[in-house]
């Protein structure tokens, strides 16, 4: 299912790459044969992701559990109350990635996340206007979600850069890559941009494979040839691992001023 070209469901293997400078070009010099941009191409995206006041999703997630589930606002531009936003719930069930999302502006989105208000209650409200929504199992799932954990509210922005390319036989085959990535657990409003602490080291980047299917052999042998090797990154977690050893340092800092 599709709304203005994104995919609002689907389910697939996402399997994760860390590429160093060094590597990049050659990499994508050998993978050309293989893929192209996809409509998406060249951008910058933006994330709150929505937590309790403990994190306790996020906690969950690094423990890696065989279930594990996250909640997120996302736009492809620093928005305006009327830019057009998604509401994510990214799944993951023994290996699966399962993502449902509905778009609606961001204003409506960002207001409906903070007060923890179900999508149903919001389409008699004259304040928010016409519903957008085009799913109503997805809604449902927001909703449900929403019940579960009473106390969500805004736990940290993530944006970065991306580079998107497809499949040329098979559309369905995505690559992409991600750089400056960074994150702040301040000014929690898309609309401040993406600014925050940087995770990755210059010009690294971390490639994601996302596949409904088997390994094209022709992309590991690739990847096998230059060296380039599986490993387990969650942006939303590598920011919380970073936010504690912050909070640890400034502990040590006052304990010894």
């Amino acid at each position: 299912m599709t709304n203005g070209g994104f995919k609002e469901s689907f389910a697939r293997v996402e399997i994760k790459y860390s590429v160093p400078a060094n590597k990049y070009k050659a990499l994508l010099e050998r993978l050309s044969e293989y893929i192209e941009p996809d409509e998406y191409g060249d951008t910058r995206i933006y994330n709150i992701y929505y937590d309790t006041p403990d994190y306790r999703l996020i906690r969950k997630s690094l423990s890696k559990p065989i279930y594990k589930e996250k909640l997120r606002l996302r736009t492809y531009k620093v928005p305006n109350e009327n830019t057009s936003a998604f509401v994510e719930i990214k799944k993951k069930y023994d290996g699966i990635v399962y993502k449902r999302r509905i778009s609606l502006p961001y204003g409506v989105a960002k207001w409906h996340l903070d007060h923890s208000i179900p999508f149903t209650e919001m389409n008699n409200r004259s304040i928010i206007g016409k519903s957008a929504y085009t799913d109503v199992q997805i809604e449902n799932e927001i909703n449900s979600m929403l019940d579960l954990y009473k106390d969500l509210r805004p736990g940290m922005m993530v944006s970065y850069d991306r580079l998107a390319f497809r499949g040329i036989e098979n559309p369905d085959f995505r690559i992409t890559f991600d750089k400056n990535i960074r994150w702040r657990n301040t000014e929690l409003d898309l609309t401040k941009g993406g600014y925050g602490n940087p995770l990755l080291r210059n010009d690294e980047r971390i490639m994601e494979i996302k596949i409904s299917e088997a390994m094209p052999i022709e992309i590991a042998r690739i990847l096998s040839e230059l060296q380039i090797y599986k490993t387990s990154y969650s942006k939303y977690g590598n920011g919380y691992i970073q936010l504690l050893e912050n909070e640890r340092h400034m502990k040590g800092i006052k304990k010894y001023a």
